[in-house]
């Protein structure tokens, strides 16, 4: 994972409707978020799909190192808020 002071980084793509809710999300949330387009930078797909362990995205990785893959709303507010992350 890069080095960053966000709390979380998500791997994944616009074009990917989970990846643009889980960002929108965050974004309601006030949650600072690196995120890595893996249009864009398609040798980082290894890494993300490693920590996963599936190919599935968005691959969200908190700085604690719990890693959601696909999080519903529900799931990924609970491990924004159980961390005191956001707003």
């Amino acid at each position: 994972m890069a080095d960053t002071a966000a709390p979380l980084t998500m791997f994944g793509a616009m074009w990917c409707g989970d990846c643009r809710r889980s960002t929108a999300l965050l974004d309601h949330l006030g949650v600072d978020v690196e995120f890595i387009d893996l249009t864009e930078h398609p040798e980082r797909a290894a890494e993300a799909e490693e920590m996963s362990g599936r190919p599935n995205i968005p691959v969200i990785v908190f700085s604690d190192g719990l890693v959601l893959v696909e999080p519903t709303d529900e799931e990924l507010e609970t491990a924004v808020s159980e961390r005191s992350l956001g707003r």
